[in-house]
């Protein structure tokens, strides 16, 4: 995947005069956050779980070398086997590796965030093997050949008309005269279609939502039961998923999952939640003849110990974009790679450099509903703030901003020059200001007032009004 993030600005730009998007966009801001509310209302421990959840996670975060290597333990007993991939490039090598041995042509793919990072589908497609979507989604957007826009509903920017006409262009073998002018018609098709990709698929290959180091599973949740037919139909099962997915028991991944679907969606349970415990045993009426784990890094064991290890808590529910006012102003695909939103925001610098990423902990107003959302409590907000921090000690935002913070700080460090120069300024801006009490243009203000316009100040600054009101020493307010 082509990572457009140092163009964010452009993207952004675009998204916001993209009618089509601007118009999808809606589904997200009323599709997802009253559903999240009541189902959260519903239940009187959700917060005591989001408490539990983060504890859990914490824990294997401070242990995971050793629940990794138990899991991998648990995995070669069960008669599967475990590869370890510290990059991308090493993941995708094992994947081919694996396919080759099996002399596969057809792949079929359950929703997988993790072999979007590392380009899977590209990279098959260029050895000559054919890898087929099968989450409804993402099968939808391998048609248009895009990228998902969301973690969770990866066609969430595009209308039913879109679909529609991508139907027709792909699926020639139907008839032209039917009618698909109905969601189910479209639904119905596409079923059609992956039905045969499921019986000809020589290897399936899923991510995972978790990983039981307790007993060697590997868990999946879905609503449409795809990734069940990619997992057992095929004669290689090939799960792909980063280290950080590992938690202890079985009974911990029953925890999280209590909150995972109510935080992405508003239910109870996702429809499915399929477990995967090695390849077919004697008697089993079916599953894969072989069952392989591909554990990948990609950067997040440089991640433990710093001030960004708490975003290895993610479990992708997408709660953080749903309720984010930057992705509900300009989807997912602004952000330029593969994770969108606030998540993205912190974890795209984390695997691919500030350097490339540094825009996207900008793109936030620090209002922290993504924060308050969180069924994990990942402070988000924070490591923004770390990433804008880093952005600027390597001198990577524009010289004026910096040369301008500088400025500010000079001031703001001196409270009593600071008092001062507030004290001349708020005057003389009052007495150029328009008679509205809003500036349209401003030196030095110009990124403002191109798309609002800016409020004159107050007579008297905050802390004049407090010693007015003879509240600075009674509450030791200073400056």
């Amino acid at each position: 995947m082509q990572i457009t993030s140092p163009a964010f600005k452009q993207n952004a730009r675009e998204a916001l005069h993209d009618a089509q998007l601007q118009k999808a966009l809606g589904n997200v801001r009323s599709g997802f956050i009253e559903k999240r509310q009541k189902a959260a209302d519903a239940l009187p421990e959700f917060e005591s779980l989001r408490d539990s959840a983060r504890d859990i996670k914490d824990h294997a975060l401070k242990h995971l070398d050793l629940y990794l290597e138990a899991y991998e333990s648990k995995v070669t007993e069960s008669g599967g086997r475990v590869h370890w991939a510290e990059t991308a490039e090493d993941a995708r090598n094992i994947v081919l590796e694996i396919c080759r041995s099996a002399d596969a042509r057809s792949v079929t793919k359950g929703k997988s965030m993790i072999t979007e990072e590392i380009g899977l589908n590209e990279f098959l497609k260029v050895k000559g093997i054919h890898p087929v979507e099968t989450d409804l989604g993402e099968y939808i957007i391998q048609l248009r050949n895009e990228h998902p826009s969301h973690i969770i509903a990866p066609a969430v920017h595009l209308n039913k008309d879109q679909v529609e006409a991508d139907f027709r262009r792909v699926h020639t073998d139907f008839p032209a005269s039917r009618d698909l002018t109905e969601p189910e018609a479209l639904l119905g098709e596409a079923r059609a279609v992956l039905r045969k990709e499921y019986f000809a698929a020589d290897v399936g290959i899923t991510g995972a939502n978790f990983l039981v180091a307790e007993t060697g599973t590997s868990m999946i949740v879905t609503n449409e039961g795809n990734g069940d037919l990619t997992q057992i139909l095929p004669r290689i099962h090939i799960v792909v998923a980063s280290i950080e997915k590992i938690v202890p028991t079985l009974e911990d991944a029953a925890q999280i999952l209590r909150v995972l679907a109510r935080s992405a969606t508003g239910q109870e349970m996702s429809v499915y939640t399929t477990l995967s415990t090695g390849p077919r045993r004697p008697g089993d009426p079916d599953g894969p003849d072989e069952y392989h784990v591909i554990l990948l890094d990609n950067g997040r064991s440089s991640m433990l110990g710093t001030e960004f290890q708490d975003m290895l808590r993610c479990i992708r529910c997408g709660a953080c974009m749903n309720h984010c006012p930057i992705y509900h102003a300009i989807g997912g695909h602004a952000y330029g790679w593969v994770y969108p939103g606030p998540m993205g925001a912190v974890l795209t610098p984390s695997l691919i450099g500030v350097d490339k990423a540094g825009h996207l902990p900008n793109a936030s107003t620090f209002c922290g509903r993504c924060e308050s959302v969180c069924p994990m409590r990942i402070p988000l907000p924070k490591m923004m703030r770390h990433w804008r921090e880093r952005e600027f000690e390597r001198a990577l935002n524009p010289a004026t901003q910096r040369y301008g913070l500088k400025f500010w700080a000079f001031f703001a460090k001196r409270p009593e020059l600071y008092r001062a120069a507030t004290s001349l300024a708020i005057p003389l801006l009052r007495m150029i200001s328009p008679r509205s009490g809003r500036f349209s243009s401003l030196p030095l203000a110009g990124g403002w007032t191109k798309y609002r316009d800016f409020p004159a100040p107050e007579q008297r600054t905050f802390m004049q009004q407090a010693r007015e009101r003879g509240l600075t020493k009674e509450r030791n307010v200073q400056g």
